[in-house]
């Protein structure tokens, strides 16, 4: 039975012709001006931070395995940031919000998911490169070998797009109600099925299916391998050796919990919980705050990093000078 109030979806033009309306921020007027502002310069100031860190890892000429997947991470999370605050900064610059194709909100949520999932699955190869370094030190260049580490990428990026271009299908599969008014900044999964004509629980399924694979495998594994460090460390007698080893994990430890704290929240849960408020300040976070802290946490508190940045610094003076 056709749902009341839903898009006429027989002919297969209706999808190409079709809009969406992203409110956006469009209750909050009166900050309007001051959210555009807030929203560009943290884009800004991410997009040169990641560039940064990107470039100095890409211009160094030795690599080990963990620069390796932070410039793989710097580089997901710059395809990150354009997909979603661009689209975001002109929704603010709209009084009613801007408007997107059913084709360009489909191809954003697959990014953005896809992205998301990749780095998933990244952050879940770096605990295994601090596992092999802290509880197999002696084999660890013969483990993380730069073809492992290059296969290990490969199928991050594979596997999350693959993924993400499932869930996008099965999420634009749906029939969509004559209300076309999405309640967020861009086309998020559960803002998008908040518009679905259907009373099934299908898209739960479909969307608690992706999340499985997408959030709770690589958390799972990022899990054993933190446990395996635990009880490694729980044998090094000296307070020093265990302190330095567990520094080594202390970033991406704290850039794991950001993203998957703000991931969890978001969508794992029933639809009936779905806040469309709550859910754009959490957004909000999830997509400008936690990618402008990944390189402050990681120019910080990683040793090589800090040495790359300076010794670019250098050359940059040095050719100043000449």
């Amino acid at each position: 039975m056709p749902c009341e109030g839903c898009m006429e979806r027989d002919n297969m033009s209706t999808g190409a012709t079709m809009e969406f309306l992203l409110l956006g921020f469009s209750e909050l007027l009166r900050l309007r001006v001051l959210l555009f502002l807030f929203f560009l310069i943290v884009h800004l100031v991410t997009l040169a931070g990641n560039m940064m860190i990107f470039m100095a890892v890409v211009m160094e000429p030795s690599r080990p395995p963990m620069l390796f997947f932070l410039c793989q991470l710097s580089a997901i999370e710059l395809c990150y940031t354009l997909v979603i605050v661009p689209k975001a900064l002109l929704s603010l610059a709209a009084a009613e919000g801007s408007t997107i194709s059913f084709l360009g909100c489909a191809v954003q949520m697959h990014f953005f998911v896809a992205l998301g999932g990749a780095e998933c699955f990244l952050l879940a190869a770096m605990s295994y490169d601090r596992f092999v370094a802290i509880c197999q030190p002696l084999r660890y260049a013969a483990v993380m070998s730069e073809g492992l580490c290059l296969r290990l990428a490969l199928l991050c990026g594979l596997a999350a797009f693959a993924l993400a271009l499932g869930l996008t299908v099965a999420v634009f599969r749906l029939p969509f109600c004559r209300s076309r008014r999405i309640n967020h900044f861009f086309c998020d999964v559960p803002a998008v099925l908040h518009l679905a004509c259907t009373h099934s629980y299908a898209p739960e399924l479909t969307l608690l299916a992706a999340c499985l694979l997408l959030l709770l495998l690589p958390f799972l594994l990022i899990l054993a391998s933190y446990l395996c460090i635990a009880v490694a460390l729980l044998g090094v007698t000296s307070p020093v050796g265990r302190g330095k080893a567990f520094s080594t994990c202390i970033s991406h430890l704290a850039i794991t919990l950001l993203h998957y704290g703000c991931a969890t929240f978001i969508y794992i849960r029933p639809k009936s919980s779905y806040s469309p408020a709550r859910d754009k300040v959490v957004s909000l976070v999830y997509t400008n705050i936690t990618p402008l802290m990944y390189p402050l946490i990681y120019s910080l508190r990683n040793k090589e990093i800090r040495g790359i940045l300076r010794k670019m610094l250098r050359r940059k003076k040095t050719a100043q000078v000449n």
